[in-house]
């Protein structure tokens, strides 16, 4: 028996998306923002863009009924110059009333080529395709899909096999996170397998993850906007990018941090903020950045040259 499938609208209409501050339109597609498109204004360069449109941590959710969904996306891929293929395009995460119940591997589409990551940038369009998740539970069921942390993913259109309707309320309290490529989880097996995602599950939280591979640098932007933001948790990772970067010196980055977190208190004066440093990195640990690779691939650091001041 074939199975008529509806068209449910991405934007306007029952779908709630999760982890994402605003909806862009783009043609016929929605593209998810972690960040307010304001913000643009203010980012350094390409790079930062890039990974502020990877959606780790956004996820669709409704209610329906339906045992087949379909979700037509168009990803956008990085493919380093010399690397014999893109990076991978990441997986679609299907979550029923909470438990994981299917994931599937999302297609490839743009694909942009890169010098470095800050480099040269030369984008090869490709088309949409479509995932796919059959053989759902009978009945109506509360459903999340969790889109790829590790590439930008516009979404074309939404099919499923029944009605759509809104999300119940979940009554959850509201975890607002920001920080680096430790948070971001490029590397991470699969949406929900981030550590923020998988803190959120246990704690019974929603989740909205504002960080940023290869950035995290105070960066008054993201102040402003986690200020803004309703939260009734907050937690801010600072640190090794900054370290990495040598973009503060001991003069500069007290003061950056209590700007940073005082332009948070504005619009959160009670709201637990949690500071946390990063991960171990012992190629930083006794010398100041920049951070640099070998051609071994092992992270080590340049000292910076005296006139500079106080790391």
């Amino acid at each position: 028996m074939t199975t008529s499938m509806r068209e449910v609208p991405l934007a306007g209409g029952p779908v709630e998306f999760r982890g994402a501050l605003e909806l862009e339109t783009i043609e016929s597609a929605v593209l998810p923002l972690r960040l307010p498109a304001w913000t643009r204004a203010q980012y350094p360069d390409a790079f930062m863009r890039g990974v502020a449109d990877m959606p780790t941590g956004v996820r669709l959710a409704f209610r329906t009924g339906a045992r087949l969904l379909e979700l037509d996306v168009l990803t956008t891929v990085w493919h380093f110059d010399g690397e014999p293929e893109p990076l991978g395009p990441g997986l679609v995460e299907l979550v029923v009333d909470g438990e994981p119940a299917g994931r599937a591997e999302v297609p490839v589409g743009n694909v942009l080529r890169l010098s470095e990551p800050r480099g040269e940038r030369r984008l090869e369009p490709g088309a949409p395709g479509t995932v796919r998740f059959a053989g759902l539970a009978a009945g109506v069921k509360e459903v999340e899909l969790w889109l790829p942390q590790q590439v930008r993913t516009e979404l074309i259109a939404l099919r499923a096999g029944a009605e759509v309707v809104p999300p119940a309320p979940n009554g959850r309290r509201r975890w607002v996170h920001h920080g680096s490529s430790i948070s971001h989880c490029v590397e991470a097996d699969s949406p929900t397998g981030t550590w923020p995602a998988v803190a959120a599950a246990i704690a019974e939280v929603d989740l909205v993850n504002l960080s940023q591979a290869g950035n995290a640098m105070l960066d008054p932007y993201v102040a402003r906007t986690i200020r803004d933001t309703p939260a009734d948790l907050i937690s801010v990772k600072v640190g090794i990018n900054i370290v990495n970067a040598a973009s503060f010196r001991r003069r500069t980055f007290l003061p950056a941090v209590h700007g940073f977190l005082d332009t948070v208190r504005d619009g959160h004066p009670d709201t637990p903020l949690l500071l946390i440093s990063p991960i171990t990195c012992p190629a930083v640990e006794d010398t100041p950045g920049p951070g640099v690779r070998t051609p071994e691939g092992i992270k080590a650091a340049v000292p910076a040259p005296t006139w500079l001041g106080a790391p």
